[in-house]
């Protein structure tokens, strides 16, 4: 496996170059806070139209995530003579004393990008991201104290990130990338195609001995509805089994999660959708969901979740990735991508590993105390990750707290 990020093809990475250089915005950047979404909503739908932003920084992933947590959202604008060539949009939450501003999303969000004018983003000076940082410390100072944004690769898919001048630490989570191809077979060989093409005969004949099964994917809002209340149920069975903290248990993240459901979508841009395996033989229970997003070519897996007795030795998990996979390739998209955090079944299936960063940066004076701790985290945290029985020990941990602890509204 490769630890870099997934480059458009020479010929391509050159071709979007020279388009931003002819296409370049000329003249001083000025830098201003917007209060209100829809007041740059024209301007976030055309920055969105690119491949290289984030599906988690688009206006609808936004919107549903204020909506649920009951949050505003405010937005960093950056506008070369008239016109806006990046957004940022930031939520503030409070962490103990200190307000912190961060994308949206939080902890949800697989890979943060903000959204850049392409062209502004091949051709930013030098000296524009220290620029921007001391304009949000300016407008902001006496509302934030910290800005936390995690998340974050230095450079994808062949474009540097303006911001990357700023980045304080390493994330301690990677990503995972399948660099889809036209052909599902010649993506297939990326990863062993003969190991993987066994193990699919494997899990369809013992799937077809209890009654067969179906990839079922529905545009039905109300079905696509009942299928994500079924993933809360069946991934909390699978917290409480494996005694860790139910990250999902909370129900403003669960509006969140059905707020993207009811968000606008089209082919090739869709906030989240639910892809399963139903097993007709016992009752259509379903026994592997998934929740993907898509924007443009670029396919996010967000979460995964199986049933705790049915099928297990079919790996019916397994076998959903393969399904969605061939169904990404035949619609043209160029990455599966399998989300943040390592995970074996991850490594089996990808061929590029992305490193994210993390900025974390005072924008007050009493800021500067949890900017330097924020750091300190990461570091530890990256350390604890690399050691995986400390690692469970304090899983384990988290997992008692949050028993104890009621949910919340």
């Amino acid at each position: 496996m490769r630890a870099i990020q997934p480059d458009l093809p020479e010929a391509e990475s050159q071709k979007v170059f020279e388009h931003a250089v002819a296409h370049a915005v000329s003249g001083p950047l000025s830098v201003d806070v917007v209060t209100d979404m829809a007041a740059v909503e024209a301007d976030w739908q055309r920055l969105e139209h690119s491949p290289l932003n984030s599906v988690h920084q688009s206006y609808w992933w936004c919107a549903a995530w204020s909506k649920a947590m009951g949050t505003p959202i405010l937005v960093i604008r950056g506008q070369v003579s008239g016109q806006t060539v990046f957004l940022i949009p930031l939520e503030i939450r409070r962490k103990g004393p200190f307000r912190v501003a961060r994308f949206p999303g939080g902890n949800f969000n697989n890979i943060n990008t903000g959204l850049f004018d392409d062209a502004y983003a091949q051709t930013a000076k030098p000296g524009d991201a220290q620029f921007i940082l001391s304009e949000i410390r300016r407008q902001l100072s006496d509302r934030v104290d910290v800005l936390a944004l995690q998340n974050i690769p230095l450079t994808w898919r062949g474009r540097r990130h303006p911001l990357r001048a700023l980045a304080t630490s390493e994330n301690q989570n990677r990503s995972f990338q399948l660099p889809l191809l036209p052909r599902f077979e010649d993506t297939l060989a990326q990863v062993n195609a003969k190991r993987r093409r066994k193990k699919y005969r494997v899990q369809t004949k013992r799937l077809n001995e209890i009654g067969g099964y179906e990839y079922y994917l529905t545009r039905d809002r109300q079905e696509q509805h009942a299928l994500l209340d079924t993933f809360f149920q069946q991934k909390a069975e699978r917290f409480a089994a494996q005694k860790i903290p139910d990250v999902f248990q909370d129900k403003a993240i669960k509006s969140f999660f059905h707020g993207l459901i009811d968000a606008p979508y089209h082919l090739e841009n869709v906030p989240l959708e639910l892809h399963a395996i139903r097993l007709p033989g016992s009752n259509n229970a379903v026994a592997a969901l998934a929740g993907l997003s898509r924007k443009g070519d670029h396919v996010i897996c967000q979460f995964g979740s199986i049933h705790q007795h049915l099928a297990a030795d079919a790996s019916p998990g397994e076998l959903l990735f393969w399904l969605m996979i061939e169904k990404s390739c035949a619609e043209g998209a160029a990455i599966f991508d399998f989300g943040i955090g390592d995970q074996l079944y991850k490594r089996s299936w990808c061929t590029v590993e992305t490193v994210q960063h993390d900025i974390f940066r005072a924008l007050s004076v009493r800021g500067y105390l949890p900017a330097i701790g924020y750091r300190a985290l990461a570091s530890l945290k990256s350390f604890i990750k690399a050691h995986p029985k400390l690692y469970g020990f304090i899983q384990s941990l988290r997992a008692k707290k949050d028993t104890a602890k009621p949910e919340s509204d």
